[in-house]
């Protein structure tokens, strides 16, 4: 089924008004009954809950970072510096965090299914493309002669609740809810929670340059810790602010609130306000 954004591949995301662009026909096909459930890639759901529906069964997610993928095996640090490289994303956030940490790449838009984005890179027209590891370990594209190096959380911090699935059904659909029930991953629910609250307070989209990384640590007494990074860039990566916050593991909500306060006072409060006057 195709989904609004899937219909235009040649617009960028931030042109489009919905935050729900991946996911509004799906959905409807659920309320209307065509389908009893649906798979989300959690990170394309927006903040707000959807009357009718619930998010019935979150499984474990798979490795949550981004990656770059070359010919050449190239880590972000070792591009080459003596040409012009052209990296191939759509992402604001990507984006920011690459001229951040290299004003001379060359930063493309890419839209497409992953096989169209990887061609691209095998066919010579971009030098790489920073893509989702998830995508890779789920879809299993053809990649003979690429090489997907992972990105560290300090190189470029992924996407809000990125590697989870959202498995949606109708909040009436009982049958539904409890087989779905049975695929919950209590890691994961605690993990996405932290980063998703944080882009709720963040109001943030798929425009604003918003990243982070909950994570469940034990320490050495046995107790579990909830450790969450987040992240905050204008689009062009010139005023980034990082923070990291911790807290018990039951209190996940509570920290995305904490984590957005301190990104909002360190000066994301005035690069939101700039992202929307720009967008009215």
């Amino acid at each position: 089924m195709a989904t609004t954004g899937d219909e235009h591949p040649d617009r960028a995301i931030e042109a489009f008004d919905s935050k729900g662009l991946f996911v509004d026909r799906t959905r409807q096909a659920v309320l209307d009954g065509s389908c009893h459930l649906v798979v989300h890639s959690y990170k394309d759901l927006p903040t707000e809950a959807a009357d009718g529906l619930t998010i019935a069964g979150v499984p474990a997610r798979v490795d949550p970072r981004d990656a770059l993928v070359t010919r050449d095996g190239w880590r972000l640090a070792d591009l080459p510096r003596d040409r012009p490289i052209a990296i191939g994303t759509s992402s604001p956030r990507r984006r920011a965090q690459l001229q951040r940490h290299r004003r001379d790449l060359v930063v493309q838009p890419l839209r497409g299914n992953i096989e169209t984005r990887l061609a691209k890179v095998a066919n010579r027209e971009l030098d790489g493309i920073i893509i989702a590891l998830a995508g890779l370990m789920r879809l299993k594209p053809q990649v003979d002669g690429l090489t997907a190096v992972p990105l560290e959380h300090g190189e470029i911090l992924h996407a809000p609740a990125q590697g989870a699935l959202a498995l949606e059904c109708r909040t009436d659909d009982e049958v539904s809810r409890a087989g779905l029930g049975l695929l919950d991953d209590e890691r994961t629910k605690i993990e996405v929670a932290a980063e998703r609250e944080l882009l709720l307070q963040l109001e943030g989209g798929c425009t604003a340059p918003i990243g982070a990384h909950a994570e469940i640590r034990t320490t050495a007494d046995g107790a579990q810790r909830l450790v969450l990074l987040g992240l905050l860039s204008d689009p062009s990566g010139t005023s980034m602010h990082r923070a990291s916050h911790e807290t018990g593991a039951d209190e996940s909500v509570l920290l995305g609130r904490s984590m957005a306060a301190s990104l909002l006072e360190a000066g994301g409060t005035a690069i939101l306000e700039r992202l929307r006057a720009e967008q009215s």
